[in-house]
């Protein structure tokens, strides 16, 4: 999973102000750049400079639009000089912002397409196809859904470490976000009150862990809070008496605002939030909510495929992968059957670390095994690094196993592979190599690093995304694993084709949930029948199909295109195809909605057999 998944979202999911947070803690209201009014103008230079022209001005403009009013975008990115600031998400800014959306949206369809090169020709697509989703998601009020396990502003310290943080000024700006926080808290309760009156909200089930989680960030000690981690580690070059001056700012504004604010916040929750929010899990019970589905759904996996199509599709392939788990067992030769052989790898002692230091040392002894065995998959590799870590132990109990936060070559930040070190119990040994390819390489950081330094593409396209490329590839990845010499352990080949079997039965979960009336114990039930993941894993990924709908369905949906864009260029090309190659060429464009893909792919390939 892509932690910073949210990020390629926001412009389209969430419409802010401009506001700005002084260092002191005042709140400064900056004169709000009239947007509309610079779209606009791009659109009056029609016919006194050319399109292509006007086309990149449209990119540059909307790329400063995005990181000055979406400022954890800034930062994740290495936009400069946004750090010190967050996201206004007041019921005002979001009103101006979704009506803002349109502005975009004009320019493009003011420029002539025929008239661009090829390559502007992709762009153009690509950007007018994002400006109409957004435009076509303002129906919809998600921000009411402004927190569950996974996201809200419980979890901003996450943001707050991707800071910058070598200088004094780097510091200051993280005083400025602490600062802050309080605003986005009350705004947030705000809108999950709004999301009461409008019978909008997060299933109550998955919001169990939440009040844990506002409560781990507020301590006794500031400096011991999630919130004040980065002053607790200043790197040598910030003089002393500078440290000590950005660390007392710190603690004051924790103490005064931010602490206060997240026990309203937790009052909220417990005593308001919670007891009222619903006890439906499928999205179909909201207002609108069928057409919201369809709508997440066809944003999620690019295509035009219906839920219950997807819902066969999954049954299909939850089938035929389980033939293989059990060709498998057999293999190993386990005589039980496959729900004995299942809870026998969820509960043998033998598959468990019983030290967290043990698990993070195997999962970096394995991606460091897969580094050197790259060169035989790609003929291009990123120059960006990546590390393991650890899931913050306040948001381990909801967190997946594992998930991926991008670096930035502009920000100076290396990517990090995060691994969950909660209930040791759960995490078997025999998932780690399938787990590890997704998420670190050849997967997530592999793709998006080489996206990032794509230097000749718009911006949009290097940091942006499309969840079914970004996770299909990821998915894809751990198909790798057998050509880069992982899965010789047979339990390892059984942990693979569980990872695989995982991403099916989500489309079958996903769709049945929001579709078709599946209880979440139903769901639970389904998993636990078809797979080998533990109990507490499932039901952690039982909630995440929950509250965010359509999501789930793009892993499988990117990789069965990638799949059968592979078996095509073999079939066609025979003894001339070069995975070297092909891998390249599905990077090479950085991610891209499957059908534009598909059709990049059949070019090369036709290329290819000209050529020859």
């Amino acid at each position: 999973m892509l932690r910073s998944a949210h990020f390629a979202a926001v412009a389209a999911t969430m419409f802010v102000c401009l506001g700005a947070f002084a260092g002191d803690g005042a709140t400064q209201q900056l004169a709000r750049t009239d947007w509309p009014a610079r779209y606009q103008a791009i659109v009056a230079e029609k016919g006194e400079k050319p399109d292509s022209v006007r086309l990149h001005e449209l990119f540059a403009l909307d790329w400063d639009y995005t990181n000055i009013e979406f400022p954890e975008s800034a930062t994740y990115s290495g936009y400069k000089g946004q750090n010190g600031r967050w996201t206004d998400v007041s019921l005002e800014a979001i009103a101006q912002r979704k009506n803002e959306l349109k502005s975009p949206l004009a320019v493009i369809t003011s420029i002539d397409r025929a008239s661009l090169s090829t390559n502007d020709q992709l762009n153009y697509d690509l950007f007018r196809r994002g400006a109409e989703d957004a435009v076509a998601g303002t129906r919809f009020p998600s921000e009411y859904l402004a927190i569950d396990a996974r996201s809200g502003p419980q979890l901003l310290s996450q943001i707050i470490e991707l800071n910058p943080n070598a200088t004094v000024k780097d510091y200051e700006d993280i005083v400025s976000r602490v600062n802050g926080l309080g605003t986005v808290v009350d705004q947030t309760i705000v809108l999950l009150q709004k999301g009461l009156e409008a019978k909008v909200t997060a299933p109550r089930i998955t919001l169990r862990d939440v009040p844990a989680q506002v409560q781990g960030l507020l301590t006794a000690d500031p400096l011991e809070s999630p919130v004040l981690v980065m002053f607790t580690r200043f790197p040598a070059s910030i003089p002393a008496n500078e440290q000590k001056r950005l660390t007392d700012a710190a603690v004051k504004a924790y103490s005064a605002k931010v602490k206060p604010a997240y026990e309203r916040l937790y009052a909220f929750l417990t005593r308001t939030y919670i007891p009222g929010a619903r006890e439906t899990v499928g999205m179909s019970a909201l207002p609108d909510g069928a057409a919201w589905y369809a709508y997440n759904v066809r944003i999620q996996t690019t295509t035009n495929r219906t839920p219950e199509q997807i819902h066969q599709i999954g049954l299909a392939e939850v089938k035929r992968i389980r033939g293989e788990m059990d060709s498998v067992m057999k293999s190993i030769g386990y005589k039980g059957t496959f729900a004995q052989f299942t809870k026998f790898l969820r509960t043998d002692p033998k598959f468990f670390f019983t030290d967290s230091a043990d698990l993070v040392r195997a999962y970096r002894d394995i991606v460091k095994r897969i580094d050197p065995e790259l060169i035989t998959l790609f003929g291009h590799l990123p120059r960006l690094p990546y590390g393991v870590t650890t899931i913050p132990s306040y948001s381990a109990k909801s967190a997946t196993t594992a998930y991926y936060q991008p670096g930035s070559y502009e920000a100076g930040r290396p990517g990090y592979y995060y691994v969950n070190t909660y209930a040791l119990n759960t995490r078997p040994k025999w998932e780690m190599e399938a787990l590890s390819s997704h998420e670190a390489v050849p997967g997530h950081h592999l793709q998006i690093s080489i996206a990032q330094e794509l230097t000749d593409l718009p911006n949009f396209r290097r940091y942006g995304g499309y969840t079914a490329f970004v996770e299909g590839w990821a998915l894809y990845s751990e198909s790798l694993g057998s050509r880069i010499g992982l899965y010789k352990d047979p339990y390892s080949k059984f942990g693979q084709l569980t990872y695989e079997m995982w991403r099916a039965i989500r489309l079958v979960i996903d769709t049945g949930i929001h579709a078709q009336g599946m209880t979440r114990q139903q769901a639970i039930d389904y998993f636990e029948t078809n797979s080998a993941k533990t109990h507490n894993d499932i039901v952690v990924e039982v909630d995440r199909y929950i509250t965010t709908p359509g999501q789930a369905l793009a892993y499988k949906s990117g990789e069965l295109e990638i799949k059968e864009l592979r078996a095509y260029a073999e079939q066609q090309l025979g003894d001339k195809f070069d995975i070297r190659e092909f891998h390249d060429q599905v990077l090479g464009q950085g991610a891209l909605p499957l059908d534009v893909l598909d059709a990049r792919i059949r070019a090369w390939v036709a290329e290819k057999k000209t050529k020859a």
